[in-house]
């Protein structure tokens, strides 16, 4: 699955972009260098039911932003993205594939 696919599937199952759990996650002091993921994963559990793997996808963009590595980024495995920025607006607002985003 790609890291977008996993934030994808996150606003699908909490109804929540990932911007919106952002600050959500910031709201409740998950921020920054001594961010604990294991915090994230616990919240994310308790309130949305998501797994390790859906909460590791946010705790990443929480540590270092929508910037991915572009190490699949235009291969042809399962873990392809489009690009090596994430869309955080939503489903709904994400730009059609070779638009130009923000």
């Amino acid at each position: 699955m790609s890291f977008q696919a996993y934030l994808d599937n996150i606003e699908k199952r909490t109804g929540q972009t990932p911007r919106q759990l952002i600050e959500q996650a910031r709201d409740r002091g998950f921020a920054g260098p001594d961010l604990k993921a294991n915090d994230v994963v616990a919240w994310l559990k308790e309130d949305y039911d998501l797994g390790r793997g859906h909460a590791m996808a946010l705790v990443h963009v929480l540590k270092n932003g929508a910037t991915i590595s572009t190490r699949h980024v235009g291969s042809a495995g399962s873990h392809r993205d489009d690009s090596d920025t994430l869309w955080l607006d939503g489903i709904a607002t994400r730009p059609a594939a070779g638009a130009a985003t923000p």
